[in-house]
This record gives structure tokens, C-alpha cells and sequence, in this order.
């Protein structure tokens, strides 16, 4: 047990701080996208974040609780080990926190929701707390239920989903009240950051992974294969963006995002070079990366608007 450690440092430590900015990039993405459209709330953004900021804090107790249970973070563990398999925070006391994060972030959600539709549109409400409700047993069934779907490795598309897709378009939707197909290329571009952020982690704990039996992409397909695949990922983000500027051109401030290209290559070229505890330290810079592209990206579609 690592007893340099507090107990308010080892909540801290396990609600993950470096993914926080992740998470939040999905709901700026959408607060960008509803700007570019004159319909920007701040309201709606400050909450959603909040919403999400929870949501993602949840995902990291249950992911720190079930990798514990299923034995994902054994000794053998390349990355930073977690506080429940140290002891330094028990099941139940994790279990009490994924608890409390959980109704933290319905709470939230359900005052976006309130400020975005008011009383009047209960059953558009109702329809959005299922999605929410979606959401948190997505974040909780990833690793810490009997069966993981992380560990049959899906979890690269729900985190496209739920990383992506949904707070990204939620967020708009709650500001503009339509629904634009269009929008799904930047939130998909993106949701494939969140995935690239998942893939580097994947990769850096494919040894352990496979000795507790979870079949994340990295661990089924080698870290060969895994390095070729988070390339594609990076492609595919780049590829989404050029395709909904040249779909929806408006003036050339559309292209700010090509600046971040050269991060996101140097990004892409500096995992393919590392393995094992080499990758830890890309994870955050991966997180930032994303965080500047989409900034780079929400300011260029502003711009132009």
C-alpha cells in the first residue's frame, strides 16, 4: 500500500484530474458549433460542462473499482496504479462516490435541461433524461458490472458515443433546438480524439489487460496493429473536419483548425515510437492535443459565422 498518500489525495488522484478537460471538450465543441449559429447559451454550456465533468469523474471510480474487481490492475500494471487495488479507498467507499457522482450529474443534467426547455416541454425532458440515464450506465458499465463491455472491447464506440456524438450534439440541441445531420462530422472528429485518448491508454496496459482477460482493440490486435489503428483515428479526425468545411463554407477563418494538424501528426508519430510505460505521459498531452484542436476548430467555425 503507497501510504504517501492522504486520503483526500487518493480521491483526487483517483477522480483523474488530466481526462477532466477531455470531457469538456465535447460540450465547448457544441457551445461552438450553437455559436457559429447565433444561439449560443451560456447557461446551457456552464451546466452541461458541470453535467459532464461528473459523468467523466464517474467513469474514472467505476473504472478505477472495476479494474480492481476484475483484476485489470494487478502489480503488473504499466500505468499508475489505482486507489481501490492500493486499499487506500475500500469498494464500498468507491461504490458510495460512483453514488454520489451519478445523482451529482443527473442533478445538473435536469437543470440544463430546465433552462433550455423550462417546465413546459416535460416529455422533450423525460426524453433527455433517458439519454442521460443512458449515459451514466454507460460510464459504470464499462468496467464495473459482472460483464464489462470493456472488456469485450467496445469500448472504443461508446466513447465515440458518449464522448462524441452526444454531449456534442445534446449541447446543441439544448441551445438551437434543431437538429443539424451535418454537425455529426466535428462531433465525430471529436469523439474519435476521445477514442485516440482511450487507444493510447489501451496500448500502454495491453500486457495486463490481456493477463486479466480484457479484450480492449489494442489487446486484440497488438501494439503493431493498435499504433497503425490510433494513426487511422487521427486521419479520420482530420478527414471530418476538411469534409464539414468544404460541405459548409462560409470564409476562410474555417481552416484556423489546420494549425492543430501538426500536433495531432507529431501526436500520432511520438506513440508510434513508445510502449509500456513510455505512452503514460502521452496521455495527457493526447488530452491537450484534442482540447486544442477543437478550440483551434469552434474559434474558426465562430469566425466565419
Amino acid at each position: 500500500m503507497d501510504q504517501t498518500l492522504t486520503k483526500r489525495q487518493a480521491w483526487i488522484t483517483a477522480a483523474r484530474p488530466r481526462t477532466l478537460p477531455l470531457a469538456l471538450s465535447s460540450i465547448a465543441l457544441g457551445g461552438f458549433l450553437a455559436a457559429g449559429q447565433n444561439r449560443f447559451s451560456l447557461a446551457v454550456v456552464l451546466l452541461s460542462g458541470l453535467c459532464m465533468t461528473f459523468m467523466q469523474i464517474l467513469s474514472n471510480f467505476a473504472n478505477d473499482y472495476g479494474d480492481s474487481k476484475h483484476g485489470a490492475d494487478s502489480d503488473e500494471r504499466d500505468g499508475p496504479k489505482r486507489m481501490t487495488q492500493l486499499g487506500l479507498i475500500s469498494q464500498v467507499e468507491m461504490k458510495r462516490a460512483m453514488l454520489i457522482s451519478a445523482v451529482l450529474a443527473c442533478l445538473v443534467g435536469i437543470a440544463a435541461l430546465l433552462v433550455a426547455f423550462g417546465w413546459q416541454q416535460a416529455l422533450t425532458i423525460l426524453l433527455w433524461c433517458g439519454v442521460g440515464a443512458a449515459g451514466v450506465w454507460a460510464a459504470i458499465a464499462y468496467t464495473a458490472t459482472d460483464n464489462p463491455y470493456g472488456y469485450a472491447g467496445f469500448g472504443d464506440l461508446f466513447v465515440l458515443l458518449f464522448f462524441g456524438w452526444v454531449p456534442t450534439m445534446g449541447t446543441v440541441y439544448l441551445q438551437t433546438k434543431s437538429f443539424d445531420p451535418l454537425l455529426l462530422l466535428p462531433a465525430t472528429a471529436g469523439g474519435l480524439l476521445a477514442v485516440a485518448v482511450l487507444n493510447v491508454n489501451n496500448m500502454r496496459d495491453i500486457d495486463s489487460d490481456r493477463l486479466a482477460g480484457k479484450q480492449s482493440i489494442p489487446a486484440r490486435i497488438g501494439l503493431p496493429s493498435a499504433r497503425i489503428y490510433h494513426y487511422t483515428l487521427l486521419v479520420m479526425v482530420v478527414v471530418c473536419a476538411v469534409l464539414f468545411t468544404v460541405l459548409d463554407y462560409r470564409s476562410g477563418w474555417q481552416w484556423l483548425f489546420l494549425l492543430a494538424v501538426p500536433f495531432v501528426a507529431r501526436s500520432g508519430w511520438e506513440i508510434s515510437k513508445r510502449a509500456g510505460p513510455e505512452l503514460d505521459p502521452m496521455l495527457k498531452r493526447t488530452v491537450f492535443m484534442t482540447v486544442g484542436f477543437i478550440v483551434a476548430f469552434g474559434i474558426g467555425w465562430v469566425l466565419a459565422s
